[in-house]
């Protein structure tokens, strides 16, 4: 079987939580999280606050819930994994969705400019398979509309726009650490920030709300009197997670991202020629690390695809069914661009263990079944 991703870890990391199990002896939020998290403002740069928690779906639920009331409209496409619309409703926050660039596949200006009310107060783009092309552009659309901006940029850790890495500019960045991401910590996520209101907010609500806990747990003590004065969860990262997050960190650079982009490259090397086959352009060689690597089957010949990798044992991505057509989260209307690039939509293999001859046999089943 190839793979569609997996986890890339070994001995470094097993090492790593032996450390946290046998010598340090506490297995949960210590000083190995302040550690992963200054490692991580270390490498984003931009002089950001970090704050890991638990998945990457806690980080945008208390992003949205930090800078939002309860009854808030917060634009996101509707071509996104479900988490982003379960972080919004779980902030007590109205999701409205929006249709999607054709070219980027991530959220479409023009169409989440129409969707404004007097109670939309944030936008949560989301940077579809680590596509953060638009990111100065959404982050001057908030500004022009007075609205806070939740970038959930779960794919795209490590990758620049514009000459900046994101989360180091903006107003609040979301990444995802879980098994298949970019660097994984096993589970987790990360919000940065250079507000201090929400840096604090979010730092005692992954905590349960618990004031200033973060100081003294990153001290080996507890907060035997306190004060909680918002909604909280217990949505901290443990040590084990944050050992194995600073062990996929100090990989990333030399390891994880030269590996995926050289994949993404040779992908777009073979099936660049294929008319019926559309790449979504990205700049694998500066710019983008990828997570996942979508492309769209034309002509109504994706069920060939789908069917030729069962037959070889290649495992296959349809990311993601729209969020509109959802029971829970149904619009009331169409979103032409979204429903059409899901009928066209596949996601294939892309993690560092792939081989030249998996490239080659994925690459040649697209060209050999797409082929007029």
């Amino acid at each position: 079987m190839i793979r569609l991703s997996k986890s890339v870890v070994g001995k470094a990391e097993a090492e790593a939580v032996a450390h946290i199990i046998e010598d340090i002896g506490y297995l949960g939020m210590g000083e190995t999280v302040g550690q992963f998290e200054h490692a991580l403002e270390e490498y984003i740069g931009g002089g950001r606050h970090c704050v890991c928690v638990n998945s990457g779906t806690a980080a945008l639920h208390l992003a949205v819930q930090a800078v939002t009331d309860p009854g808030d409209e917060v634009l996101v496409p509707s071509f996104t994994f479900v988490a982003s619309m379960q972080a919004i409703t779980g902030a007590g926050c109205v999701p409205v969705c929006c249709d999607i660039n054709p070219d980027t596949l991530t959220l479409d200006l023009a169409d989440a400019e129409r969707r404004i009310t007097p109670k939309t107060k944030a936008m949560m783009p989301v940077y579809y398979g680590s596509n953060c092309v638009m990111a100065t552009q959404y982050q001057e659309f908030a500004r022009k509309h007075g609205l806070r901006l939740v970038e959930d940029a779960a794919h795209s850790f490590g990758c620049t726009c514009d000459g900046h890495k994101i989360g180091s500019t903006g107003d609040v960045v979301c990444f995802s650490f879980d098994g298949i991401k970019n660097i994984t910590s096993g589970e987790g996520g990360a919000i940065f920030t250079a507000d201090e209101d929400v840096y604090q907010q979010v730092s005692d609500a992954r905590l349960l709300g618990v004031q200033k806990d973060s100081e003294k747990r990153y001290a080996g003590k507890r907060s035997w009197t306190f004060d909680v004065v918002d909604q909280g969860y217990r949505y901290h990262m443990s040590n084990i997670f944050a050992a194995i997050g600073l062990v996929q960190l100090s990989r990333f650079e030399r390891e994880f991202a030269p590996k995926r982009r050289e994949i993404a490259m040779e992908y777009t090397r073979r099936l660049k020629d294929n008319p019926n086959v559309r790449l979504i352009p990205m700049d694998y060689e500066h710019d983008i690390v990828p997570h996942i690597f979508p492309l769209e089957i034309l002509n109504g010949k994706r069920h060939l695809v789908e069917q030729a990798f069962k037959e070889r044992d290649i495992q296959y991505g349809i990311q993601y069914f729209p969020n509109h057509l959802l029971s829970y989260f149904k619009s009331g209307y169409p979103l032409p661009v979204t429903e059409d690039v899901y009928e066209k939509i596949i996601s294939i293999p892309m993690h560092p263990e792939l081989t030249d001859a998996d490239i080659q046999l994925i690459c040649d089943t697209i060209n050999l079944n797409t082929t007029d």
